[in-house]
Parts: C-alpha cells; structure tokens; sequence
C-alpha cells in the first residue's frame, strides 16, 4: 500500500558533492567498490563449500550453483544500483520501504537491523574473531581471553568508525584487499600444487543422475542454492551510506556491478581451486575445506596462513557492519522514529556519534549475555523476505515515474521487470527452504523469528505516537 505519511523524497542532487542530511561525500568509486565485495565476503567461501558438496556431489553440479547464486547476486546488484541512485541518502532499505510502502515496513527492516541483526552479528563476528585469534597465536581458548580479544575488537572498530568514515573506510579498504590476496593465494596454491581431482570425480556424473533421476537433481539443487546466497549476501551494506559516496547517481551502481562481479569469479575460482585440490569426497568431508586443501598442499603452515585469512576477513566485515549500520539508525531517528540523539552527527567528523556508541553498548551486552546466536537463528530468514520487499519497491518507484512528469532516474537497470521477479523469486524460495527446515529441527525458532520482528510495530506506534504529541 502507497503511502504519502512521512517526507517526501529527497531533492538533493544525486551527482552533487555537497552534504546530504548533515553527511559529506568523501568515498570514492574504489571505496564503494571495497565496501560491496568486503561486504560479502566473510568466513562462508571459507565453509560453505563443503556444506554444498555434500547436497550436489559432482563438479558439474557444484560449479553450477555457485554460477546460478552469483548469478542472483548481480541480478541483486543491479536492482539495488537503481535503488541507491534513486534515493542516495543514508538508511538504504529503511528509506525504500518508507517511501515505496509504508513507513511501518521502513521501521521494521531498521528495527531487524538495529536491535538485531546488525548487533547481533558484531557480537557473533567478535566472537568467531576471537577464536580464529586464539588458534593463529596459539593462546589459550578460555572465557576471558576470548571475550577480551572480542570486546577490544568491537571498541577498537567502533572507536575508528567514530573519527570519520574515510578511517572506517580505510581500513575496510585494506582488510577487502586482505581477503581477496589470501583467496587469490588459495586459488593460485590449489591450481597450482593440486592433485587434479576434478576430472576424474566428474566420472561419477553418471552414476548420480542415474541413481538419483532428474527430480532428486533438482530438489538437491535448491537445498544447495540456501547456503551459496546466504554466501552472496552483504552488497545492501553500500546503500546505508550513500550519502557519503561521492557521485553517487554513477559510482554507487558502479560499486555495485563491479565489487558483486569481483566476488562471483572470485567464488566460482575458489570453489574449483578446492575441487582440484581435494576432490569431491573431500570437499564434502571437510567442515573447513580452505584449511584442509592448503594442509594438503603445503603442510601445517597452509592452515595457518588460511586460519589468518579467515582473521582478517572476519575482522573486515565485523568492520564494516559497524560503519554502515549505524547510517540507519541515524536515519530513522531524523525521522523522530527513535530517540532524537541518534540522529545527530558529529559537527567534525560528520558520523552518526550517538548511533555508534548505541551500537556498541547493545552489540556488547548482547555478547555478554550470549543471546547473540540464538537471535540470529531466530531472525534468519527475515534477510530474503526484506530483501524481497525492497527490490518490490522498483516496480512502486517505476509506476510513480509513469505517471510524474519529473525526470526519472539516471540509472535505470536492464532487464526491468523479468529480473526483479526472478530475484524475488529467488529471495523467497531461500525463506521458504529456511523455514521449513527450521520447522522440522526448531519449529518454536520460526514463532520466535517472527514475534521478535513483529515486536516491532507496537514499538513504531508508541515512537509515531510520540511523534504526533510533540508540538512542530
């Protein structure tokens, strides 16, 4: 349903470098492009590989789901490239949905993401930081020093994102080139010293479809699709801070092409990197395929050089969440949906202060309690279904332009209207995989998912209430 409740749309020139909502664009195309790629790549292409090996058992099937799941991504991509030129502003979703839908499903998605999502991964991502830590300097895996090691690394972050977004920016620069060098030495190291397994375990191919007929093929395929675009998530990162990238009717769709295209040849590259090295069978026996192929390759000292991999990559993304997230926050506060200090910025630094140091506290007393991964769980399939309903607001934006006499948007993505319903397809059938699953392990975990997000509305009603009694 279309609404006009809240502002309208913003008249800042996209293409401007002047401020927009009190934020100053200083990120460039390279940072943008750092932001999306960093943002997807974590400790997935690191696991997940063995989770789909062990639903498609051939290279052939393999490979093509990566293919097919990157394939999404940049359809992704593309859908939010026109989205973030529409509207270059800080708050991403929030903003989409507010101006498409509602302003309830605006605060919704800021609710999930906020109070969390967002916190919650920084303080599982601390957590899975620590422990890598711990193994790669060889310390003691004991509660204080795996919770000391996490906290200094949410504060440490948050303390750079304060001082201003080109030091979060810069440091979101080096772990993305970090994590694509080791990847790149994993793929060089596995091309290069494996056994060749791939062609002899593509043999088997045969055997498989006769044994297991085209439907099994098939339903095998989706169970593998779930955890390859749980793997190619992370690109939406960019359009909580579009307010911040310079040119940003070019250079955020740009960002977004270029750093999803880097990540799907960088994925697919892996993905037979570790097929050479290790074969199906092992692939598929090995809950850290990157540590396991390296080991074989060159020893103990692989693992090790793959365990830091996996650091710097953690430490990246734990990076990044901590810069953007706060961008919604600010923005649902600007408007009046929370409290009023978190929409103020920095008079120097220009950063959502008050939203950071939110972010921090909640992400550490939701460490400290060890709720963390337990919301997580519950809230997963939440990602796709909002995802879902933000590339739907492209068709509410496209009606709107039909029938406005103003100039649409510069960039306007190919493929309009096949390619969003085939993303939104795709969004939903990850909902649907992932909801039944959790319903036959962990049934109360999909009532809980969804009563933690519906928590939500009365808290929009009780802030819009509040709203509507302050005298303007």
């Amino acid at each position: 349903m279309e609404t006009t409740e809240e502002a309208p749309p913003s008249t800042t020139d996209a293409d401007s470098d002047e401020e927009t909502s009190g934020y100053a664009r200083r990120l460039t195309l390279f940072d943008g492009i750092m932001v999306v790629a960093g943002g997807i790549i974590g400790a997935g292409i690191f696991q997940t590989p063995a989770v789909v090996a062990q639903e498609v058992d051939t290279p052939t099937l393999i490979m093509l789901a990566w293919a097919i799941g990157g394939g999404i991504a940049l359809i992704g991509a593309l859908c939010f490239a026109e989205l973030g030129a529409r509207r270059p502003e800080a708050g991403g979703g929030y903003v989409y949905l507010r101006e498409a839908f509602s302003p309830l499903f605006g605060f919704l998605y800021g609710w999930k993401l906020v109070f969390i999502s967002s916190t919650g991964a920084i303080a599982a991502l601390g957590i899975v930081f620590a422990n890598y830590t711990i193994d790669v300097v060889g310390l003691a895996n004991v509660w204080p020093t795996r919770m000391g090691i996490a906290v200094t690394a949410i504060l440490f972050l948050s303390g750079i994102n304060y001082f201003g977004i080109e030091f979060g920016s810069l440091a979101q620069n080096i772990f993305t080139v970090l994590k694509l060098a080791a990847l790149a030495g994993l793929v060089g190291t596995g091309l290069w010293l494996g056994a060749g397994e791939l062609t002899t375990a593509e043999t088997a191919a045969e055997s498989v479809w006769a044994t297991s007929g085209t439907w099994g093929i098939i339903v095998a395929m989706g169970a593998a699709l779930t955890p390859v675009l749980f793997s190619h998530g992370g690109w939406q990162h960019v359009n909580h801070i579009a307010a911040e990238i310079k040119e940003p009717n070019r250079n955020l769709p740009l960002s977004l092409l270029i750093g999803v295209g880097i990540v799907v040849g960088t994925y697919l590259l892996a993905n037979y990197a570790y097929l050479y090295a290790l074969g199906v069978e092992g692939l598929a026996g090995n809950d850290a395929p990157a540590t396991a192929a390296m080991e074989a390759l060159i020893g103990n000292a692989g693992g090790k050089l793959i365990g830091i991999g996996v650091m710097v990559s953690v430490f990246g993304i734990l990076n990044l969440i901590i810069m953007a997230a706060p961008r919604v926050t600010q923005a649902m506060a600007e408007d009046d949906l929370l409290f009023e200090p978190f929409a103020r910025l920095h008079p120097e630094y220009r950063t959502p202060m008050w939203a950071i140091l939110f972010q921090a506290a909640w992400s550490l007393l939701l460490l400290f309690s060890g709720t963390f991964s337990q919301l997580l769980n519950y809230v997963v399939f939440g990602d796709w279904v909002l995802f879902a309903l933000i590339v739907g607001t492209l068709f509410v934006y496209r009606r709107r332009d039909a029938r406005s006499d103003e100039e649409p948007s510069s960039y306007r993505m190919i493929g309009y209207p096949v390619l969003p319903v085939v993303f939104i397809a795709a969004s939903l059938f990850v909902v649907a995989s992932t909801v039944y699953s959790t319903i036959q392990t962990n049934p109360e975990n999909a009532v809980f998912g969804a009563g933690l997000i519906l928590l939500g509305v009365p808290v929009y009603f009780a802030f819009r209430a509040r709203r509507e009694a302050v005298p303007s």
